[in-house]
């Protein structure tokens, strides 16, 4: 089942949504817009009731989950939200020792390198992140005809967290054992591959009206290096969730040369930074895709008018997609000021208004 299929068990209130039209190449009242990291970093009301409250504790609290979730399609009229969680949280889940460390990111307290290391990763079971399925719930029955997307971290930047230990900037020890031991590397992968598929049927049979993968750190590959070493577990990942038939979005920073190879893994959509017009992106991709972006973050700390002139530029290049969903080429930046964005969704919808 594609996409563009209706499922069965899709709830009908959000199938014909602009966001879920324009993931399935429709026609679409108007272009839909929703931001990556959009709940939480750049609201107040997200850093008040986030107050003495640890990154992952929050991920663990079905109720606050759902307030953080709710508060961007509030203030902004975004046509999407986005599940508030963390990448790393089914790694927690079965068990990892990791935190996520104000500042710094998560951090692994024993870096996975051997082949007896692979032993601590076990299978993910719908138990093990029972508040994700109780937040969902209440999600749903809040949001009514808004779509929730779920998410997940793709095996490879999980990879890159668990053998570095943290994050990295060069992925020297992930890359060591990438090309040093590909069946290690390999097995790895496949491993951390039903881990996330298990933590996106979750979210998808709780009422996740779609899925994003993010590949954070995948630009750090030649395209040679993710189609043998990488690319087998994001599309073992993508067809996993296959048949529920809600729309699969692939998103990666930096990943202008493998905007065709992440399409090419499943997604029905596909994430573009800033760095490449969505005109070539589309392009690169190839038809029988969405496309999903790509203002530059940092354009949002300028003028209304330069703000506004950029995102023409984007809706320009966009013109001729089949589908296009409005987004930045990256996570809004934390120091973001909110009225911009909520600007800027407004500006968005007026001008693509059909």
């Amino acid at each position: 089942m594609s996409a563009n299929d209706r499922p069965s068990g899709q709830p009908t209130k959000t199938y014909d949504s602009a966001f879920l039209k324009a993931c399935r190449r429709e026609p679409v009242p108007h272009t839909p817009v929703w931001f990556m990291r959009q709940a939480g970093r750049s609201l107040p009301e997200y850093l008040k009731v986030r107050e003495g409250i640890g990154m992952l504790e929050s991920c663990m609290r079905p109720e606050l989950v759902t307030e953080i979730t709710l508060q961007p399609v509030r203030r902004h009229k975004v046509d999407a939200a986005i599940y508030f969680s963390d990448i790393v949280v089914p790694l927690k889940a079965i068990g990892v020792d990791l935190d996520i460390k104000p500042g710094v990111g998560p951090v692994v307290a024993a870096p996975i390198r051997t082949r007896a290391d692979l032993d601590r990763l076990r299978d993910l079971t719908p138990e093990d992140v029972s508040y994700v399925t109780e937040a969902i719930g209440m999600l749903t029955g809040e949001l009514g005809s808004t779509p929730l997307i779920g998410f997940a971290g793709a095996p490879f930047t999980l990879a890159s967290y668990l053998v570095e230990g943290g994050p990295s900037r060069n992925h020297e020890h992930t890359k060591a054992l990438m090309y040093g031991d590909p069946q290690l590397w390999a097995d790895l992968l496949d491993r951390l591959a039903e881990i996330t598929s298990a933590f996106l049927k979750v979210q998808i049979e709780a009422g996740a009206s779609a899925v994003q993968l993010f590949d954070s750190w995948v630009g750090a590959l030649a395209p040679a290096d993710y189609r043998r070493s990488v690319m087998p577990a994001s599309a073992k990942v993508f067809d996993a969730v296959a048949s529920y038939g809600v729309p699969r979005i692939h998103f990666g920073v930096g990943t202008g040369e493998l905007l065709g190879l992440m399409g090419e893994a499943g997604a029905d959509v596909v994430g573009v930074d800033w760095r490449v017009p969505l005109d070539e992106a589309a392009r690169r991709v190839g038809p029988g895709r969405a496309l999903q972006g790509n203002l530059d973050p940092a354009v949002l700390f300028s003028t209304r008018e330069a703000v506004e002139t950029k995102t023409r530029e984007v809706l320009d290049a966009a013109a001729g997609l089949e589908g296009h969903i409005f987004n930045l080429g990256h996570g809004v930046l934390p120091t973001t000021d909110p009225d911009a964005l909520t600007r800027l969704v407004e500006y968005v919808h007026t001008r693509t208004a059909r």
